[in-house]
């Protein structure tokens, strides 16, 4: 069968990986080594100059680091792919790979926080414009968008109010002013939404999360056309937040259990929300699968799955949500997403306290919003669980 028509757990399985030429392993071997040898100095100088694909440097670039990149790559529908040390040396590397002083960028409000930290606090230091506009609003970021706009930054679904980006729209808006849109897919993994194919310029991971899938790794990345990708690169160089081997292995081991976690991440969170929606104690379940969502016929239209990630209100107070959170048996509280086991924040005190109070109440972070990765667990496990704690409060 020609690969190119495999399906997603195929890909997942086997995209880009090849036996290993001197051993046949048909796992990619870890190469644990900081630096190449030569046998020609002339070699050293052209491997420098990147004329050849000859490795130098691990800092630069390893051979399982650079397998993982061109699975990604593949899984995403891209040219090429950078990896890094963690999500935000993605973020922040690619970011920061773009604008120089005097430029400007757009990101929607709701961002994780650290993100939100990048371009809110931290981009204006170096003579970057920010501007923040509201997430569903794409006629608002028509209108702040700006001739010197080198950026449009969106997550989409936002974490952790679960809201979309209309990333065709946003796409258009970007290239209107030849800035690039760059997409935060973390919450949806390539399986479940691929932004490249709907006009982004370049999509960024927290690898960490779903493309790991065990809670065991650090990891980021980047993918999109070859040129930004070198461009990225040459700023990786600097700021040295590069993948190391051991890591980028366990990346691609989790990669081959992509598709069958991710299918059951979507029936977990499908039939957990389920029964939140209809429970008298929650307010409101915000997760774009339900016919509930304000942006349900969008989820439709760019998402092929809509995820293990949910977030809901209970009806009380913070100290009702604490109680909750703290009451759970199978579930844990912890500040991560995407994994096997299934976990659960209270945005309020752990994962934006960035914001002030009033910039959470903005983006729709109550004191009593709760944050749900589901993972892989039996969804009745999960269901009974949800509702003996719900009971104690």
């Amino acid at each position: 069968m020609p690969y190119e028509l495999v399906k997603d757990s195929t890909r997942s399985v086997h995209g880009t990986e090849e036996l290993d030429e001197s051993t046949g392993s048909v796992v990619a071997p870890i190469y644990q080594t900081v630096t190449f040898g030569f046998r020609k100095a002339e070699a050293v100088g052209r491997a420098v100059r990147g004329e050849t694909d000859a490795f130098v440097y691990t800092r630069w670039d390893n051979p399982t680091t650079r397998i993982l990149e061109k699975k990604l790559a593949d899984l995403e529908g891209a040219e090429a792919c950078a990896f890094f040390s963690s999500g935000m040396a993605a973020i922040s590397t690619a970011v920061m790979a773009n604008v120089q002083k005097g430029d400007h960028v757009v990101a929607t409000r709701d961002l994780y926080g650290e993100t939100y930290r990048l371009i809110h606090d931290i981009l204006p230091q170096f003579g970057v414009s920010t501007t923040l506009v509201d997430t569903e609003d794409l006629e608002s970021m028509k209108r702040r968008i700006r001739s010197n706009t080198k950026i449009v930054y969106v997550e989409t679904p936002t974490n952790p109010t679960l809201k979309l980006v209309d990333i065709r729209g946003a796409a258009k808006i970007a290239h209107s002013v030849g800035a690039l849109l760059i997409v935060d897919n973390t919450f949806s993994s390539p399986l479940g939404q691929r932004p490249l194919k709907l006009g982004a310029d370049l999509v960024v991971h927290g690898a960490t999360k779903y493309l790991n899938g065990h809670s065991d790794v650090m990891a980021g990345a980047a993918a999109g056309r070859k040129e930004a990708i070198q461009q990225i690169r040459r700023m990786r160089k600097v700021l040295g937040g590069t993948l190391d081997p051991h890591a980028a292995f366990m990346v691609l081991r989790g990669i081959k259990t992509l598709a069958i976690r991710m299918d059951k991440h979507n029936k977990g969170a499908a039939a957990l929300t389920a029964f939140l929606e209809s429970h008298k104690k929650v307010r409101v379940v915000n997760y774009p699968g339900l016919e509930s969502h304000p942006q349900h016929g969008l989820a439709k239209r760019q998402m092929s799955g809509y995820g293990g990630m949910f977030s809901f209100e209970l009806k009380g107070t913070m100290k009702d949500a604490m109680r909750f959170t703290e009451s759970l048996k199978v579930a844990t509280l912890g500040a991560s997403l995407g994994a096997v086991e299934t976990l659960v924040v209270q945005p309020a005190t752990m994962t934006h306290t960035q914001l002030t109070p009033e910039d959470r109440r903005k983006t729709g972070i109550s004191d009593t919003l709760i944050r749900v990765s589901v993972g892989i667990e039996d969804a009745e496990d999960l269901i009974d669980d949800f509702a003996q704690a719900l009971a104690k409060v």
